[in-house]
Parts: structure tokens; C-alpha cells; sequence
């Protein structure tokens, strides 16, 4: 054929291959658009980092802070009955807050419905999330830590068992948070969500978390249900005497796995 009457195409050769890369791979390559995501979100950051930081110096440093510290902890020095909570209010804010928010909305413009058509899938797409969060999370405790460690915190004056136990138990709220925050996500509307996850942060970071529930006298053993103060009690006990509080993280679990359950019959991609 002569050059009058080639195509932009005659002569191409294309490369063998053009299949989908390692499931690994495209997991991971979630996980790294998601941190990428999540740190650009100024709300998100805010939500993260931010406020975690300026209740940690407020509850610390200011006459306000006084109120966490109960009658049964008046020795302890404030900072290391604030810093594990503010840590769990951490993991509240991106395993919970953060990530039903997200998923909502990306349900509500069909992201999800996509998403798990490509050859990452919805399990691939939710173990890119997961990992995700736990990056994030990781930044957390860095930051925070960091922050409270400056402040004076003494995470391992329990023992040098003290801090893979807190770790432990940021997990498991990891766990049980996300499992509540797929339910929510999957099951109402965008707006709801967004009304309902910002709500609950609220409510939950007084419930336990932040303050231990032994300060909220009578209604103590009431909040000892909610996966808050479980996870309160679950960090300060591994902060502040080096042991794992077996009850609080068995809460934990079943909040988890209760909401995991009702996630694989409710959960809706669109």
C-alpha cells in the first residue's frame, strides 16, 4: 500500500500482555490511591489529626482536662490517661468517621458499583481500604504519640509490654469501627451518613474514649457495652498497667464481628 492510503495505525505492533497486574499489586495500588486520597481531604485531616491534637493539648494542659481523671486513677499524671484515649479517637475518626463518610458518598456516584467491576473486585477494593486506614492510623500514632511524648506521656513506664498491648488494641477498635462503618455506609443515604458519622464521633468520643467512664459514675457500667469505652478501657489498660483487659476487647470483637455479619446481608454497591 502507498503512503496515499496508510492509516495512523499500519506498522503498529503492539506488546504481548495487557493483562491485569498481580492481585498484590492492585491491592496495594488501592491502599496507596486511598492514603493519597485521605491526606488530601482537608476534612479528613482535620477529623484525623487535628482535632485529636487540640483535645490532647486541651485535656493535658488546661483546667478542662481535669475531668478525666477519675477518683480511682487521682495518681496518675493526666497525660498518660489522655494520650491512649486521644489514640483511640484516632482510630474512631479514620476507621469510623472517615472511612463511612467516603464510602457513602462513593456508593451514592456509583465509585463502589465500578470499582468492583474492574479485576480489583469488591475484595480487593476493600482490603485497599482496610490497608489504607491502617497507613493512616500508623501516621496517627506517630504524630499523636509524638506529640504526647512531648507533653511528658510515659507509654512504657507499665512495662515493656505496655506498648505492643495499646497496638493490639487499636486494632481491635480498628476492627469493630470499620465493620460499623461499612453498616452505615452501605445501608443509607449519602446525606444520612454524613449526619449520622459526624453525630456519633461526637457522642462516642465522650462515651468512654476520651473520658473513662468511671468519671460518668452511675451511667459507668452502662457504657461499658459500647464499642468507646471498650476501647477506652482496652488502651488505658494497656497504657497505664501493661495487661490486656480481656472483657473490653471481647466487646470489641463482638461489635465487630455482629457488624461484619450484618454487612455481608445488608451491604449495598449502589
Amino acid at each position: 500500500m502507498n503512503d496515499r492510503g496508510r492509516t495512523p495505525t499500519d506498522g503498529l505492533v503492539l506488546a504481548p500482555g495487557g493483562g491485569a497486574a498481580p492481585a498484590a499489586a492492585r491491592v496495594l495500588a488501592q491502599a496507596r490511591f486511598e492514603v493519597g486520597v485521605l491526606l488530601r481531604n482537608g476534612e479528613q485531616l482535620l477529623v484525623s489529626l487535628v482535632l485529636p491534637a487540640l483535645a490532647l493539648l486541651v485535656l493535658a494542659r488546661t483546667p478542662v482536662g481535669a475531668v478525666v481523671v477519675p477518683a480511682s486513677l487521682a495518681g496518675v499524671a493526666r497525660i498518660d490517661v489522655v494520650a491512649p484515649g486521644v489514640l483511640g479517637l484516632a482510630v474512631l475518626s479514620t476507621a469510623f468517621t472517615g472511612q463511612a463518610i467516603a464510602l457513602g458518598f462513593d456508593r451514592r456516584y456509583g465509585v463502589l458499583r465500578l470499582l468492583a467491576t474492574t479485576p480489583l473486585g469488591r475484595s480487593g477494593l476493600l482490603l485497599g481500604r482496610g490497608l489504607a486506614v491502617l497507613a493512616v492510623e500508623a501516621l496517627q500514632v506517630v504524630v499523636l504519640g509524638g506529640l504526647a511524648l512531648a507533653l511528658g506521656w510515659q507509654p512504657l513506664a507499665a512495662g515493656p509490654a505496655a506498648l505492643p498491648l495499646l497496638l493490639l488494641a487499636l486494632l481491635l477498635g480498628t476492627a469493630a469501627f470499620a465493620a460499623l462503618a461499612l453498616l452505615l455506609a452501605g445501608s443509607l443515604r449519602a446525606e444520612a451518613v454524613l449526619a449520622v458519622a459526624n453525630l456519633a464521633w461526637v457522642l462516642l468520643a465522650g462515651a468512654g474514649l476520651l473520658v473513662p467512664r468511671e468519671a460518668a459514675g452511675a451511667a459507668g457500667p452502662l457504657l461499658a457495652a459500647l464499642p468507646s469505652a471498650a476501647l477506652g478501657d482496652a488502651v488505658r489498660a494497656a497504657s497505664l498497667d501493661g495487661v490486656l483487659a480481656l472483657g473490653p476487647c471481647a466487646v470489641l470483637l463482638a461489635w465487630a464481628a455482629a457488624a461484619g455479619a450484618l454487612v455481608v446481608r445488608t451491604f449495598r454497591w449502589s
